[in-house]
Protein backbone atom coordinates (compact mmCIF):
# COMPACT_ATOMS: atom_id res chain seq x y z
CA UNK A 1 0.00 0.00 0.00
CA UNK A 2 2.85 2.17 0.81
CA UNK A 3 4.44 1.44 -2.45
CA UNK A 4 1.39 2.13 -4.27
CA UNK A 5 1.09 5.93 -2.54
CA UNK A 6 4.23 6.84 -3.36
CA UNK A 7 3.96 5.73 -6.85
CA UNK A 8 1.84 7.58 -7.15
CA UNK A 9 3.26 10.64 -6.02
CA UNK A 10 6.38 10.16 -8.07
CA UNK A 11 4.31 10.12 -10.58
CA UNK A 12 1.93 12.87 -10.05
CA UNK A 13 5.55 15.11 -9.43
CA UNK A 14 6.40 14.09 -13.10
CA UNK A 15 3.74 14.81 -14.53
CA UNK A 16 3.65 18.42 -13.13
CA UNK A 17 7.20 18.63 -13.90
CA UNK A 18 6.10 18.04 -17.84
CA UNK A 19 3.52 20.25 -17.59
CA UNK A 20 5.48 23.52 -16.42
CA UNK A 21 8.20 22.49 -18.81
CA UNK A 22 6.01 22.60 -21.60
CA UNK A 23 4.22 25.48 -20.55
CA UNK A 24 7.32 27.70 -20.04
CA UNK A 25 8.46 26.94 -23.93
CA UNK A 26 5.75 28.16 -24.97
CA UNK A 27 5.70 31.29 -23.75
CA UNK A 28 9.25 31.94 -24.71
CA UNK A 29 8.47 30.41 -28.10
CA UNK A 30 6.10 32.90 -28.25
CA UNK A 31 8.17 35.72 -26.70
CA UNK A 32 10.70 34.68 -29.22
CA UNK A 33 8.39 34.65 -32.24
CA UNK A 34 7.24 38.56 -31.30
CA UNK A 35 10.64 39.83 -30.99
CA UNK A 36 11.46 38.53 -34.53
CA UNK A 37 8.60 40.40 -35.99
CA UNK A 38 9.56 42.58 -39.16
CA UNK A 39 8.21 46.12 -38.48
CA UNK A 40 6.60 47.70 -41.54
CA UNK A 41 7.42 51.04 -42.72
CA UNK A 42 4.26 52.43 -40.84
CA UNK A 43 4.97 51.04 -37.64
CA UNK A 44 7.81 53.21 -35.08
CA UNK A 45 11.16 51.32 -36.86
CA UNK A 46 12.58 49.82 -39.89
CA UNK A 47 14.99 46.91 -40.05
CA UNK A 48 17.65 47.71 -41.89
CA UNK A 49 19.07 44.72 -43.88
CA UNK A 50 22.92 44.84 -46.03
CA UNK A 51 22.92 47.62 -48.24
CA UNK A 52 19.36 49.33 -47.27
CA UNK A 53 18.94 52.90 -47.01
CA UNK A 54 16.71 55.27 -44.83
CA UNK A 55 16.72 58.67 -45.55
CA UNK A 56 14.20 61.82 -45.12
CA UNK A 57 13.79 64.75 -46.91
CA UNK A 58 12.15 68.30 -45.77
CA UNK A 59 11.59 71.37 -47.99
CA UNK A 60 10.54 75.00 -47.29
CA UNK A 61 11.13 75.04 -43.41
CA UNK A 62 11.00 78.56 -43.22
CA UNK A 63 12.71 79.07 -39.73
CA UNK A 64 9.90 77.51 -38.10
CA UNK A 65 11.36 76.26 -35.70
CA UNK A 66 8.32 74.44 -33.89
CA UNK A 67 7.58 72.76 -36.49
CA UNK A 68 10.75 71.20 -37.55
CA UNK A 69 10.96 69.70 -34.04
CA UNK A 70 7.59 67.84 -34.72
CA UNK A 71 8.57 66.68 -38.22
CA UNK A 72 12.09 65.68 -36.41
CA UNK A 73 10.60 63.75 -33.66
CA UNK A 74 7.89 62.08 -35.83
CA UNK A 75 11.07 60.78 -38.47
CA UNK A 76 12.39 59.44 -35.46
CA UNK A 77 9.61 57.46 -34.50
CA UNK A 78 9.22 56.19 -37.67
CA UNK A 79 12.99 55.31 -37.82
CA UNK A 80 15.53 55.47 -34.94
CA UNK A 81 18.26 54.86 -37.67
CA UNK A 82 17.84 56.49 -39.98
CA UNK A 83 21.17 57.08 -42.43
CA UNK A 84 20.54 60.87 -43.02
CA UNK A 85 18.25 63.62 -43.10
CA UNK A 86 18.13 66.29 -46.37
CA UNK A 87 16.76 69.91 -45.97
CA UNK A 88 16.11 70.65 -49.51
CA UNK A 89 16.36 74.86 -49.29
CA UNK A 90 14.47 77.33 -48.25
CA UNK A 91 15.74 76.46 -44.73
CA UNK A 92 15.20 79.94 -43.35
CA UNK A 93 12.84 82.66 -44.67
CA UNK A 94 15.78 85.34 -44.98
CA UNK A 95 19.27 84.61 -45.25
CA UNK A 96 20.42 86.49 -41.85
CA UNK A 97 22.05 85.36 -38.67
CA UNK A 98 19.62 85.58 -36.81
CA UNK A 99 17.66 82.91 -39.15
CA UNK A 100 20.28 80.77 -39.17
CA UNK A 101 21.11 80.90 -35.56
CA UNK A 102 17.05 79.44 -34.95
CA UNK A 103 17.98 76.75 -37.40
CA UNK A 104 21.23 75.91 -35.70
CA UNK A 105 19.60 76.25 -32.54
CA UNK A 106 16.84 73.68 -33.27
CA UNK A 107 19.43 71.27 -34.99
CA UNK A 108 21.72 71.26 -31.65
CA UNK A 109 18.88 70.71 -29.72
CA UNK A 110 17.88 68.17 -31.59
CA UNK A 111 21.34 66.43 -31.96
CA UNK A 112 19.88 63.09 -30.32
CA UNK A 113 17.80 61.98 -32.57
CA UNK A 114 19.12 63.42 -35.56
CA UNK A 115 20.69 61.29 -38.11
CA UNK A 116 24.61 61.60 -38.02
CA UNK A 117 24.81 62.69 -41.99
CA UNK A 118 22.76 66.08 -42.40
CA UNK A 119 22.94 67.96 -46.02
CA UNK A 120 21.66 70.70 -46.02
CA UNK A 121 20.73 72.42 -49.92
CA UNK A 122 19.97 76.06 -50.64
CA UNK A 123 16.90 77.81 -51.39
CA UNK A 124 15.65 81.53 -53.17
CA UNK A 125 14.80 82.43 -49.39
CA UNK A 126 18.54 82.46 -48.72
CA UNK A 127 18.93 85.05 -50.87
CA UNK A 128 16.48 87.39 -48.89
CA UNK A 129 16.77 90.09 -46.95
CA UNK A 130 13.35 92.44 -46.45
CA UNK A 131 14.65 95.48 -45.16
CA UNK A 132 17.22 96.00 -47.72
CA UNK A 133 15.58 94.47 -50.65
CA UNK A 134 17.53 93.67 -54.08
CA UNK A 135 20.74 92.59 -53.90
CA UNK A 136 23.90 93.18 -55.28
CA UNK A 137 26.89 91.27 -56.45
CA UNK A 138 29.00 92.10 -53.51
CA UNK A 139 25.36 91.08 -51.15
CA UNK A 140 24.96 87.89 -53.25
CA UNK A 141 28.44 87.01 -52.48
CA UNK A 142 27.72 87.64 -48.22
CA UNK A 143 24.37 85.33 -48.73
CA UNK A 144 26.07 82.63 -49.92
CA UNK A 145 29.29 82.19 -47.64
CA UNK A 146 26.67 82.89 -45.02
CA UNK A 147 24.76 79.20 -46.15
CA UNK A 148 28.20 77.88 -46.66
CA UNK A 149 28.86 78.27 -43.28
CA UNK A 150 25.38 76.94 -42.11
CA UNK A 151 25.44 74.23 -44.54
CA UNK A 152 29.24 73.27 -43.80
CA UNK A 153 29.76 73.18 -47.44
CA UNK A 154 32.76 74.76 -49.79
CA UNK A 155 30.41 75.15 -53.09
CA UNK A 156 26.56 76.36 -53.63
CA UNK A 157 26.66 72.76 -55.52
CA UNK A 158 28.12 69.87 -53.55
CA UNK A 159 27.97 65.93 -53.69
CA UNK A 160 27.76 63.00 -51.11
CA UNK A 161 28.25 59.12 -51.08
CA UNK A 162 25.94 57.29 -48.18
CA UNK A 163 25.93 53.70 -47.99
CA UNK A 164 27.04 53.60 -51.50
CA UNK A 165 24.09 55.83 -52.91
CA UNK A 166 25.33 58.88 -54.54
CA UNK A 167 23.59 61.90 -53.44
CA UNK A 168 24.00 65.19 -55.61
CA UNK A 169 23.07 68.74 -54.75
CA UNK A 170 22.36 71.23 -56.99
CA UNK A 171 21.52 74.88 -56.14
CA UNK A 172 20.95 78.23 -57.77
CA UNK A 173 24.34 80.56 -57.76
CA UNK A 174 22.19 84.02 -58.31
CA UNK A 175 19.30 84.99 -55.80
CA UNK A 176 16.77 87.96 -55.91
CA UNK A 177 18.98 90.68 -57.83
CA UNK A 178 17.57 93.14 -60.17
CA UNK A 179 17.44 89.94 -63.14
CA UNK A 180 13.84 89.40 -63.80
CA UNK A 181 13.19 86.05 -62.32
CA UNK A 182 15.80 85.69 -59.67
CA UNK A 183 14.05 86.38 -56.81
CA UNK A 184 12.25 82.59 -57.06
CA UNK A 185 14.37 81.06 -59.97
CA UNK A 186 17.20 78.93 -59.55
CA UNK A 187 19.90 80.00 -61.92
CA UNK A 188 22.42 77.43 -62.68
CA UNK A 189 25.70 78.19 -64.09
CA UNK A 190 27.46 76.05 -67.29
CA UNK A 191 30.17 74.90 -64.93
CA UNK A 192 27.27 73.76 -62.40
CA UNK A 193 25.71 71.98 -65.12
CA UNK A 194 29.39 70.58 -66.21
CA UNK A 195 29.90 69.29 -62.83
CA UNK A 196 26.54 67.47 -62.70
CA UNK A 197 27.15 65.77 -66.04
CA UNK A 198 30.42 64.57 -64.36
CA UNK A 199 29.14 63.65 -60.80
CA UNK A 200 26.47 61.79 -62.54
CA UNK A 201 29.01 59.46 -64.42
CA UNK A 202 30.99 58.74 -61.23
CA UNK A 203 30.79 55.21 -60.59
CA UNK A 204 27.98 55.10 -62.42
CA UNK A 205 26.24 51.57 -62.43
CA UNK A 206 23.33 50.72 -64.68
CA UNK A 207 20.03 50.87 -62.30
CA UNK A 208 21.38 51.79 -59.48
CA UNK A 209 19.28 54.69 -58.37
CA UNK A 210 21.23 58.32 -58.00
CA UNK A 211 19.66 60.76 -55.89
CA UNK A 212 19.32 64.19 -56.89
CA UNK A 213 18.51 67.73 -54.83
CA UNK A 214 17.59 70.93 -56.02
CA UNK A 215 14.99 73.45 -54.40
CA UNK A 216 13.13 74.83 -57.22
CA UNK A 217 11.17 72.33 -59.51
CA UNK A 218 11.04 70.80 -63.29
CA UNK A 219 7.20 70.73 -62.96
CA UNK A 220 4.05 71.68 -60.82
CA UNK A 221 0.57 71.28 -60.84
CA UNK A 222 0.48 75.31 -60.27
CA UNK A 223 0.42 76.59 -64.36
CA UNK A 224 2.58 78.50 -65.73
CA UNK A 225 4.97 79.04 -62.52
CA UNK A 226 8.49 77.90 -64.11
CA UNK A 227 10.99 77.15 -61.39
CA UNK A 228 14.53 76.60 -63.56
CA UNK A 229 15.97 78.95 -65.90
CA UNK A 230 18.14 76.06 -67.46
CA UNK A 231 15.13 73.44 -67.45
CA UNK A 232 15.36 72.56 -70.64
CA UNK A 233 19.58 71.77 -70.46
CA UNK A 234 18.88 69.71 -67.23
CA UNK A 235 16.53 67.60 -68.36
CA UNK A 236 18.62 66.58 -71.67
CA UNK A 237 21.32 66.18 -68.77
CA UNK A 238 19.44 63.99 -66.60
CA UNK A 239 17.06 62.36 -69.39
CA UNK A 240 20.60 60.37 -69.91
CA UNK A 241 20.00 58.67 -66.29
CA UNK A 242 17.07 56.96 -66.16
CA UNK A 243 18.37 55.69 -63.01
CA UNK A 244 17.90 59.55 -61.19
CA UNK A 245 15.21 60.61 -58.96
CA UNK A 246 15.59 64.56 -58.66
CA UNK A 247 13.61 65.54 -55.75
CA UNK A 248 12.31 69.76 -55.46
CA UNK A 249 10.53 71.94 -52.98
CA UNK A 250 9.77 75.14 -53.19
CA UNK A 251 6.08 75.44 -54.67
CA UNK A 252 4.65 74.53 -51.16
CA UNK A 253 2.11 72.18 -53.20
CA UNK A 254 0.41 69.39 -50.90
CA UNK A 255 1.58 66.13 -51.20
CA UNK A 256 -1.67 64.40 -52.03
CA UNK A 257 -1.83 66.70 -55.45
CA UNK A 258 1.59 66.39 -56.76
CA UNK A 259 4.52 63.47 -55.30
CA UNK A 260 6.36 61.27 -57.59
CA UNK A 261 5.98 61.99 -61.59
CA UNK A 262 7.92 60.28 -64.57
CA UNK A 263 9.68 62.43 -66.61
CA UNK A 264 10.19 60.94 -69.32
CA UNK A 265 13.39 58.46 -68.45
CA UNK A 266 13.95 60.02 -65.35
CA UNK A 267 12.06 60.56 -62.27
CA UNK A 268 11.06 63.96 -60.02
CA UNK A 269 9.89 64.19 -56.88
CA UNK A 270 8.03 66.53 -55.10
CA UNK A 271 8.82 66.83 -50.95
CA UNK A 272 6.05 68.80 -49.95
CA UNK A 273 7.06 71.93 -47.50
CA UNK A 274 7.01 71.96 -43.47
CA UNK A 275 6.08 75.60 -42.74
CA UNK A 276 2.94 75.73 -44.51
CA UNK A 277 1.50 73.84 -47.49
CA UNK A 278 -0.34 74.98 -50.94
CA UNK A 279 -3.58 74.13 -52.49
CA UNK A 280 -3.89 75.22 -56.22
CA UNK A 281 -7.15 76.47 -57.38
CA UNK A 282 -8.63 77.93 -60.22
CA UNK A 283 -7.58 80.97 -62.18
CA UNK A 284 -4.07 80.73 -60.50
CA UNK A 285 -5.04 80.96 -57.47
CA UNK A 286 -3.84 79.11 -54.52
CA UNK A 287 -4.73 78.96 -50.91
CA UNK A 288 -2.03 78.77 -48.29
CA UNK A 289 -2.53 76.52 -45.84
CA UNK A 290 -0.45 76.87 -42.32
CA UNK A 291 -1.67 73.89 -40.65
CA UNK A 292 -0.41 71.72 -42.59
CA UNK A 293 3.04 70.25 -42.85
CA UNK A 294 4.81 67.69 -44.78
CA UNK A 295 7.84 65.93 -46.02
CA UNK A 296 9.21 62.82 -47.42
CA UNK A 297 10.50 59.64 -45.84
CA UNK A 298 12.57 57.44 -48.50
CA UNK A 299 13.77 53.53 -48.19
CA UNK A 300 16.49 52.22 -50.83
CA UNK A 301 16.14 48.42 -51.42
CA UNK A 302 18.73 47.90 -53.94
CA UNK A 303 17.11 49.06 -57.34
CA UNK A 304 14.01 49.81 -55.54
CA UNK A 305 13.11 53.06 -54.07
CA UNK A 306 9.90 53.35 -51.62
CA UNK A 307 9.03 57.24 -51.49
CA UNK A 308 6.52 58.00 -48.82
CA UNK A 309 4.63 61.47 -48.57
CA UNK A 310 4.71 62.14 -44.24
CA UNK A 311 1.83 64.11 -43.09
CA UNK A 312 3.60 65.37 -39.82
CA UNK A 313 0.72 67.68 -37.89
CA UNK A 314 -1.15 64.63 -38.41
CA UNK A 315 1.67 61.74 -37.81
CA UNK A 316 0.08 59.79 -40.82
CA UNK A 317 0.85 58.47 -44.26
CA UNK A 318 -0.12 60.51 -47.57
CA UNK A 319 0.99 58.31 -50.31
CA UNK A 320 3.56 55.47 -50.91
CA UNK A 321 5.17 54.85 -54.36
CA UNK A 322 7.76 52.45 -55.16
CA UNK A 323 10.46 53.65 -58.33
CA UNK A 324 11.95 50.67 -59.81
CA UNK A 325 15.24 52.11 -61.36
CA UNK A 326 15.72 48.76 -63.26
CA UNK A 327 13.38 48.77 -65.34
CA UNK A 328 12.93 52.04 -67.47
Amino acid sequence: MKKLKLTTVILTVIILAIFLFVYKNRTINRELTNSKKVVSSVDKKVINKKGELNFSVLGDVHGDARKLKIAIDDLHDINDAADAMVFNGDNVDQGIKSQYYIMESTLNKKANVLPKIIIKNIGNHEYFDYARGRNNSENVEKLKNMYLDFAEEKSIYHDKWINGYHFISLGSEVGNTEKPGSAVNAFLSRNQLDWLQQKLSEKHEKGKPIFIFLHQHLNTSIAGWIGIEQRDELNEILSKYPEAILFTSHTHVLLSIDNVRSNGTFTTVHTGAVHYDILPEEDHKIKRLYNESQGLYVEVHGDKVLIKGRDFAKKSWIFSKEIDTSVK
